[in-house]
C-alpha cells in the first residue's frame, strides 16, 4: 500500500482576481496571522488555487487550516480537482468547511476501480463563503499521500494507459453511433479495447443493427436473472404506503384494544409476529396496561390492565422498552415524574423484565444507580445486543429532586445521562461514556483518541443497534432549556469501544431539527428509517411530518415522504384518512423480515385540545421496484419505440400493435402510465389526419435506436456500459 506522508508543494496558479498572495509561493500554518492566507478579490467565478507537487504522488488526504477564530471568508462549499497536468483534472472532492478555528481533513478520491492514480496538480475551487458576498480565503493546506516512486511510477503508468483506453472507447462509441462500421472494426481489432460488456454488445446488435426487439427483450430477461440490474434497483428511492389497521367489528369495543395515549412504548417480536405495547399518558393520567397485537389475525389482547398489581412496573410514560426475541423477555427502564412528585424518595430508578412465555414480571432492581447504572431518566434510548445478551442505554434527562422550600431548583440546568451497558447474565452495569457538557466547546473532538471521546447527551434522539456491524448508531435530539437542537450523527462500536463521527452537523441533507423522531434499522438492507413527527415549537398550521431513509453504505439521506397538517385537515373530511396526521409522542416499530412499520397513538398537538391523544394504528410499507417491474418498464420502452417505427409507415398496423403488444406492458392502474398510453393512440390518429408523417430515414432510424439503447443501458452498472461522455462534446471553439 505504501506509507502515507506529508507532500510538499508550491502555488502554481491562482485566479486572476487574487488580491492577497502569500510570499515564497507557499501557504504556512499561521492561525494568528490574519494576512497569512490566499484570498480572492471577489466571490465571482472563476476563483481557484492550483498547487503543484514537487513530485507526482497518490494524494489521499487534504487538510485545511484556519484563522484563530471564525471568519466570513472561510469556504462554506468548495471542490477539489487533481491530475497529472494543470489543464486536465478530475473532481476528487466536493465538500465544505465549518466556520470555526479547527483544522479539517477530507479523504480525496484516489482510485479508479481497484487501481490508485497519481496527481501532480491539485486545484481548489471555492464555491461559497460563510459571509454573503464575501471573497474566499484559504489559510493553510496540507496534502498527505504516497510519494514512494516505486509505487507512484506504476500508478502513473496505469493512469496513462487508462486515459488512452478511455480515449479509444470514446472513439469506438462515436464510430458505432454514426455507423462508421469499417473504422469501428479496424480500431477495435488494432487496439483490442472492448467498448462495453459482451452482453450489451449483443443488446446493441439486436436493437440498433437488426431491429430484433423480441431478442432484445429476451436478453434483458437474462440480464435480470444474472443480477445485472440489481445495482440499479437498490439505488431507487422507495415509495411509502400507509394502511390504517382498523379493528374488526368484534374488537370495536374500546376495552378490547388500547385507548388513546402518548409517551407509551412498543416493541416487536418479528418471529412470532406480535407487537407489545405498555403504558403511556392518556392526557390525564399515566397508564400501566400491557397489550399484545397479533399481526396475522389483526387482534389486540390485554395481558394486564395494571402491571403494578402483578409485580410489574407502576404507571408511567416516557420510559423505554427493548425485547429479546431469542429468550422471549422484555426489559423496561425509566419514567417521567411531574415536578410535584420529585421528592427524593420517589427518584428510584426501577428496572423490570417481563417473561413472555410465563406472563410474569420480575423486578431486577429497585434502583439501577446503586448498581453503577443510570439514575432515573426519561426520554432516553435503550436497545439490546441479543448475541451478547447486553442492553445499552444512552441519553435522557435525569430526574432530579425538587425541594418544596427551594422552588428555584426547577430552573436549574438539566442533567443528562451518559452511555451505559447492562450485561443480563451477570446483572452488572458499566458506564461507557459521560455527558461531554463539561468539555470546552472549542475543543476539537476529532483530535482525541477514539477511545477517549465523550459524547453530548440529549433527549428526543435516536439510537439503533446494527447486529451485523456491531455498531450503535446515535443521532439528533435536543438538550438544555434553550432547546439546543442537535443534528450530529455518530457510531459507537460495542466491541472496540470506539466512536466514529459520521456527520458533525454540517450536512444539509438531514432529517429536520426540532422534531420528534422515531427510528428503526434494517440490518439486511443496511438502512436506517426515521419518521419525523410534529414539532411542538411551531404553530399548528406549519406542523409537518416526514419519513427519511439513510443508506449506510453510501452515507446518504433521502426524504421519501412529507405531509403538512394543512393537507391532513382536508383529508380528515373523509370518513377514513389515507395517511396519519402529524404527531409527536407516538411509537414506531419495524418488522425487518417482512419490511413493514407499525405506528400507534401519539399527541396531535392540537392547541384547542391540549389533553387530546390518539389511538389510531397504522402500517407503513416502503415499496421499491422489483425485477419484474423493471423488466416490464424495459419492455414498455422497447415496444413504445417499435410502435413509433411502425406508425411512421402504417398507422393501422401500429394501432393493432398498440392494442395487442404494447398494452400488455402498461399498468393501467397507474395514472401516469395510462395517460401516456392513451396519448399514443391520440397522436397516432392526429398525425394520420394531418398526413404529415413520412417514413423514417435510415439515419433517423439509427439515431432513434441508439437513443433507445442508451436509455436501456442506464439500468446497468457503469463498468458494463460504454462511456457516458460523447467524443463530439470534447470539441470546443
Amino acid at each position: 500500500m505504501g506509507e502515507q506522508t506529508i507532500l510538499k508543494y508550491c502555488i502554481h496558479k491562482y485566479s486572476s482576481h487574487s488580491a492577497t498572495f502569500v510570499p515564497e509561493n507557499i501557504l504556512t500554518d499561521e492561525p494568528k496571522d490574519g494576512t497569512s492566507r490566499w484570498s480572492s478579490e471577489s466571490n465571482n467565478p472563476p476563483q481557484f488555487l492550483i498547487l503543484k507537487l514537487f513530485n507526482p504522488a497518490v494524494v489521499q488526504v487534504i487538510s485545511f487550516g484556519k484563522y484563530e477564530k471564525s471568519h466570513v471568508c472561510n469556504m462554506k462549499k468548495f471542490k477539489v480537482y487533481g491530475g497529472l497536468s494543470d489543464d486536465s483534472m478530475i473532481e476528487l472532492l466536493y465538500s465544505g468547511l465549518k466556520n470555526n478555528n479547527q483544522t479539517e481533513s477530507f479523504n480525496l478520491k484516489h482510485t479508479a476501480g481497484e487501481n490508485m492514480f497519481a496527481c501532480r496538480y491539485i486545484k481548489i475551487v471555492p464555491i461559497q463563503s460563510w459571509g454573503p458576498s464575501f471573497n474566499f480565503s484559504i489559510w493553510h493546506v496540507q496534502l498527505k499521500g504516497i510519494e514512494d516512486w516505486n509505487i507512484v511510477k506504476s500508478c502513473v503508468s496505469w493512469f496513462s494507459y487508462y486515459r488512452e483506453r478511455e480515449a479509444i472507447r470514446l472513439c469506438l462509441k462515436h464510430f458505432r453511433q454514426h455507423n462508421y462500421t469499417e473504422a469501428f472494426e479496424s480500431l477495435q481489432k488494432r487496439t483490442r479495447v472492448q467498448l462495453e460488456d459482451a452482453l450489451l454488445t449483443k443488446l446493441h446488435q439486436c436493437l440498433v443493427i437488426d431491429g430484433d426487439y423480441i431478442s432484445a427483450e429476451k436478453l434483458l430477461i437474462v440480464a435480470a436473472e444474472e443480477g445485472y440490474l440489481d445495482h440499479y434497483l437498490i439505488q431507487q428511492t422507495p415509495k411509502p404506503k400507509w394502511v390504517p389497521l382498523i379493528p374488526s367489528k368484534s374488537s370495536e369495543n374500546t376495552s378490547s384494544r388500547p385507548g388513546m395515549r402518548g409517551g407509551h412504548q412498543m416493541c416487536i417480536d418479528v418471529y412470532s409476529e406480535i407487537i407489545y405495547l405498555f403504558g403511556g399518558w392518556d392526557g390525564t393520567t399515566d397508564l400501566a396496561d400491557l397489550w399484545s397485537y397479533h399481526i396475522p389475525t389483526g387482534t389486540w389482547t390485554c395481558l394486564s390492565q395494571d402491571t403494578s398489581c402483578e409485580g410489574g412496573p407502576s404507571p408511567r410514560s416516557c420510559h423505554k422498552m427493548c425485547l429479546d426475541p431469542e429468550r422471549k423477555k422484555i426489559f423496561t427502564l425509566g419514567r417521567y415524574l411531574d415536578s410535584v412528585m420529585r421528592a427524593s424518595f420517589y427518584l428510584n430508578s426501577d428496572f423490570y423484565v417481563y417473561d413472555i412465555d410465563s406472563n410474569q414480571w420480575t423486578l431486577i432492581t429497585d434502583d439501577t444507580e446503586k448498581m453503577g447504572g443510570p439514575s432515573l431518566v426519561f426520554d432516553h434510548q435503550m436497545c439490546i445486543d441479543v448475541e451478547k445478551n447486553t442492553i445499552y442505554v444512552f441519553g435522557g434527562r435525569v430526574v432530579t429532586s425538587i425541594s418544596p422550600s427551594s422552588p428555584e431548583t426547577v430552573c436549574a440546568e438539566p442533567v443528562y445521562c451518559g452511555l451505559y451497558s447492562y450485561h443480563v447474565p451477570t446483572n452488572t452495569w458499566c458506564k461507557l461514556r459521560s455527558d461531554m457538557s463539561k468539555r470546552n466547546p472549542s475543543d476539537d473532538i476529532s483530535k482525541r483518541n477514539p477511545n477517549d471521546r465523550e459524547i453530548k447527551s440529549r433527549i428526543g434522539h435516536s439510537m439503533l443497534f446494527h447486529e451485523k456491524s456491531r455498531l450503535l448508531y446515535i443521532f439528533a435530539g435536543q438538550r438544555n432549556r434553550a432547546r439546543e437542537y442537535l443534528n450530529d450523527f455518530f457510531a459507537y462500536n460495542v466491541d472496540t469501544n470506539q466512536i466514529t463521527i459520521i456527520c458533525d452537523g454540517s450536512d444539509t441533507e438531514f432529517p429536520p431539527l426540532a422534531s420528534t423522531a422515531r427510528a428503526t434499522i434494517d440490518p439486511e438492507l443496511d438502512e436506517i428509517h426515521v419518521l419525523c413527527g410534529s414539532n411542538r415549537d411551531k404553530r399548528e398550521e406549519y406542523v409537518k411530518d416526514s419519513f427519511w431513509v439513510y443508506d449506510i453504505n453510501h452515507n446518504k439521506w433521502s426524504c421519501i415522504y412529507q405531509k403538512c397538517v394543512k393537507d391532513q385537515e382536508n383529508a380528515t373530511k373523509t370518513e377514513q384518512p389515507s395517511e396519519p396526521c402529524p404527531r409527536f409522542a407516538h411509537q414506531l416499530v419495524y418488522d425487518h423480515i417482512r419490511k413493514i412499520h407499525y405506528m400507534f397513538g401519539g399527541n396531535p398537538g392540537k392547541v384547542h385540545s391540549p389533553n387530546m391523544r390518539l389511538d389510531d394504528f397504522w402500517s407503513l410499507q416502503l415499496y421499491r421496484p422489483t425485477k419484474d417491474m423493471l423488466l416490464r418498464q424495459c419492455c414498455r420502452i422497447i415496444r413504445q419505440h417499435k410502435f413509433q417505427e411502425i406508425a411512421s409507415s402504417d398507422q393501422i398496423a401500429a394501432l393493432q400493435y398498440l392494442q395487442t403488444e404494447l398494452a400488455s406492458t402498461i399498468d393501467h392502474q397507474n395514472i401516469d402510465e395510462a395517460k401516456e398510453f392513451q396519448l399514443l393512440a391520440f397522436n397516432l390518429f392526429k398525425e394520420k389526419e394531418e398526413e404529415t408523417k413520412d417514413e423514417l430515414s435510415v439515419d433517423e432510424t439509427l439515431k432513434r435506436r441508439n437513443q433507445l439503447f442508451d436509455q436501456l443501458t442506464q439500468f446497468f452498472p457503469d463498468h458494463m456500459t460504454q462511456p457516458k461522455d460523447n467524443l463530439i462534446d470534447l470539441i470546443s471553439f
